[in-house]
């Protein structure tokens, strides 16, 4: 179940959050359709890692949305569009920063629901070099 069905919202044409109470516009553009949904709950916290279409159902791009619990029924949320063409460097940086935590902060931490996350910093410019060029 991705943030939105969960919270009872449908995302309109525009991108923006529409509650399903009466009164909003369900035709005014197309409803992004989800093909997939990853929840992640982390405490106080819950990731939601959802595939989408774009407008036209050609294409696919991600949502990130971190939904905070700030009082009794409230919630505050931060969303991230992630598009195909940043897949990589997204990953690549997340990747980078993991195990920088792990190698240089974290030594002795078990982190052992962690994959491998073997990193090559050299393979990485090269391959962001290519993406800029």
């Amino acid at each position: 179940m991705s943030y939105d069905q969960e919270k009872g919202y449908r995302t309109g044409g525009n991108g923006h959050q529409r509650s399903r109470g009466r009164g909003q516009h369900a035709d005014r553009g197309r409803y992004r359709d989800e093909v997939f949904s990853r929840r992640v709950p982390a405490g106080k916290r819950t990731y939601f890692f959802d595939v989408k279409t774009t407008r036209s159902g050609e294409d696919f791009f991600v949502t990130i949305t971190e939904s905070k619990r700030v009082g009794e029924g409230s919630y505050e949320k931060h969303k991230i569009f992630l598009y195909k063409e940043d897949f990589g460097k997204f990953v690549s940086a997340i990747h980078e920063v993991v195990q920088h935590i792990k190698d240089e902060h974290l030594p002795e931490y078990d982190f052992r629901y962690l994959p491998d996350l073997s990193f090559d910093p050299e393979v990485f410019a090269e391959r962001e070099d290519e993406y800029q060029g």
